[in-house]
């Protein structure tokens, strides 16, 4: 099964991520093909700034130790995990935000 058809029911390319001022839509790239009824971990590209947003599992204290020594972890920040069998998705979501943001400068 590929990451296209583990795209949720089909009925919505665009999420609306609620933050605390404003409506912000996000394109959905797909879930994990092996999520089952979890539905996560997820991948969106926020169509108004081209960043990649990422639900994901969280990490354990070990990992978040390891992190750590490399640098503090602000608190509005976190540290999630992504399985590797999504490096495609990924890969996606990183190919749909490049090409928005070239046409974005483009405009600008």
């Amino acid at each position: 099964m590929t990451h296209r058809q583990c795209r949720g029911d089909g009925s919505q390319d665009a999420a609306i991520h609620r933050t605390q001022e404003t409506a912000v839509p996000l394109r959905f790239i797909a879930k994990d093909p092996e999520t089952g009824s979890n539905a996560s971990p997820t991948v969106w590209v926020d169509e108004e700034n081209d960043d990649l947003v990422f639900q994901g599992w969280k990490v354990n204290e070990t990992t978040t130790q390891e992190c750590l020594s490399v640098g503090s972890i602000p608190d509005h920040e976190t540290v999630i995990r992504i399985p590797a069998r999504m490096v495609s998705i990924v890969r996606e979501a990183c190919d749909v935000a490049e090409q928005r943001a070239e046409l974005h400068g483009a405009d600008g």
